[in-house]
């Protein structure tokens, strides 16, 4: 690959001055997960990573484009980076979703010129050519490219866990929400080929990786837009297959995957999970909202009795499910009585886990040039409506874990309490428990829950 060259001419460059990188990640895991690949492309070139971006030779900020607090944050952790810039030889990197959109671009060109680097999703691999540049001839790189770029295999990549790792199998996304900003960053749905993904699953399990989780903004539609050009060359030509391959994979105990879309979860996907143990019990189905309406204003191609009716399917065919979801509050139009049945939801299904979000409009998306934005003071109280009535049946969903046994995997210690060890249940429920002897981190042990403590579990080892 022609990064390889520039690996090596970035690495002649910076001999024995022990350079440093920071990595500052906004967004989802697809995110984290290209953050991992920057950090192994920099560690390639000779970097090595500080947690003190005052410190750091190099600084990346990897974007989200999704909600606006993410541009805020972004905008002023740059500003903070000018001062660094005019008293050492810094360079600043910027790339992700948010360097996808026009006006975002332009807006880091002209007010904040001192940045050196903004490359695309797609030009990822072009990072060490890009920092070559800048490093030599000083010039200000515009790294975008088209947005349906080709997938590349094979970078560099710096795992944040020892036991635990994402694994990218798709990219883009066909659906266009109508408040959704990715597929115009991220290009239509793209399909890694299994035998890749297979491959880099089967290296992690050689490397004692006990827990994957399979990402993609749509994975259930995994080789849909391949299916449907006639370009699919393998047996494994849909998610329950694939499904089916990685459960294979020896070493690896727990399987997760985000995220799906209601539309596309179909009888094969549920059957799959049904019959595989490794996979987590835990599935994230996104609502959005309960109202058939504003599903339909929001292009999600499902009603509010369709998901109804899915769940159902699903808690009757996959023992112990539990399911979190995505709801977004406050989307243009949306009334009284529409909101009401977002909560008569919440109250059927009765989620595990709910992501809350306050509608913000994204440029660029059909639900951002409507008129009839719902006032910012109502949008507050309604989301404070939902969150207490999911903190009212926390408790209630909690009881039924006491006196169980789960298989945790220890990820570390406890946040709170350093000599405790920290896991999560199959539903991805914190549990804290005492160590003993012969466990350590990033091994899978049989935990008893004991006590509930609404947002965490206290459990004992068993032997």
């Amino acid at each position: 690959m022609q990064e390889n060259e520039y690996f090596e001419k970035v690495k002649e460059k910076i001999k024995n001055k022990n350079l440093t990188y920071k990595i500052i990640t906004f967004g989802c895991q697809l995110n984290e997960n290209d953050s991992e690949k920057i950090a192994g492309m920099l560690e390639e070139m000779g970097y090595q990573e500080t947690e003190d971006e005052k410190q750091a030779d190099i600084v990346v900020f990897n974007t989200c484009c999704v909600r606006e607090n993410a541009e805020e944050r972004l905008f002023g952790k740059i500003g903070e980076m000018k001062n660094l810039k005019q008293s050492k030889n810094l360079i600043i990197a910027i790339g992700g979703c948010m360097m996808q959109e026009k006006q975002m671009v332009d807006k880091i060109k002209k007010s904040y010129p001192y940045v050196d680097i903004v490359f695309g999703t797609h030009t990822l691999q072009n990072l060490p050519e890009n920092i070559y540049k800048a490093m030599l001839k000083n010039e200000k790189v515009r790294d975008i490219l088209n947005i349906d770029g080709e997938i590349y295999e094979g970078l560099p990549i710096k795992r944040n866990s020892d036991f635990s790792a994402n694994v990218t199998i798709m990219y883009g996304c066909n659906n266009f929400c109508t408040y959704c900003i990715v597929p115009y960053v991220r290009g239509r749905e793209r399909s890694r080929k299994p035998e890749k993904i297979l491959a880099e699953i089967e290296d992690l399990a050689k490397k004692n990786y006990k827990e994957i989780t399979l990402l993609g903004q749509n994975v259930n539609s995994y080789m849909r837009t391949e299916r449907e050009n006639g370009t699919a060359t393998s047996k494994i030509d849909s998610f329950a297959k694939l499904l089916q391959e990685v459960a294979k994979v020896e070493g690896i105990e727990k399987i997760n995957f985000i995220s799906p879309h209601p539309k596309d979860f179909t009888d094969d996907v549920i059957e799959a999970i049904a019959k595989i143990d490794k996979i987590s019990r835990i599935i994230h189905l996104p609502l959005q909202s309960g109202n058939s309406k504003v599903l339909k204003e929001m292009n999600r191609k499902y009603t509010k009795e369709q998901y109804l009716e899915l769940v159902e399917k699903m808690v009757q065919k996959i023992p112990n499910l539990s399911l979190s979801t995505d709801i977004i509050v406050g989307f243009p139009g949306e009334t009284e009585e529409e909101f009401e049945d977002t909560l008569d939801v919440v109250k059927k299904v009765n989620f595990e886990q709910i992501f809350m979000f306050i509608y913000s409009p994204r440029e660029g998306t059909i639900a951002a040039e409507r008129v009839d934005q719902v006032p910012e003071e109502i949008k507050h109280k309604r989301f404070d409506r939902l969150k207490e009535l999911y903190e009212t049946k926390v408790d209630t969903n909690n009881e039924k874990y006491i006196g169980t046994t789960q298989k945790i995997l220890i990820e570390g210690n406890s946040k709170n309490d350093e000599t405790m060890f920290c896991g999560r249940t199959d539903t991805n429920k914190v549990v804290v428990f005492k160590p003993q002897e012969n466990y350590k981190i990033g091994d899978i042990v049989k935990v008893q829950i004991t006590e509930n403590h609404k947002w965490y579990f206290k459990g004992e080892i068993q032997k």
